[in-house]
């Protein structure tokens, strides 16, 4: 379990780190394990590359982040979508 990703969400900070295709910036939901046993990030993208788009919600394999780093800015109110108990994740370490 990654504490840096907990602690984020519970102080509703930014998350940055690198995943390829590149930097990425979002505001973490929910991590958990999915049903496969690895563990996931549902978050929104602010910022950063993608092979999809630059912004909306998206799911990442934590065993593919790089670089985690808290930021010192936040986010207040849940974006539109936000959903607790996500039933992508069998278990979940944290979540708004």
């Amino acid at each position: 379990m990654n504490s840096e990703i907990c602690t984020a969400i519970h102080k509703r900070r930014l998350l940055q780190f690198y995943c390829e295709p590149g930097d990425r910036i979002v505001e973490p939901y929910v991590y958990g394990v999915g049903p496969g046993g690895r563990e996931l990030l549902r978050a929104y993208q602010r910022a950063g590359q993608s092979h999809s788009r630059e912004e909306g919600w998206k799911v990442f394999h934590v065993d593919e982040l790089q670089d985690i780093f808290i930021s010192n800015d936040g986010f207040e109110v849940p974006r539109l979508g936000y959903m607790r108990n996500d039933p992508a994740m069998t278990k979940i370490y944290a979540e708004l």
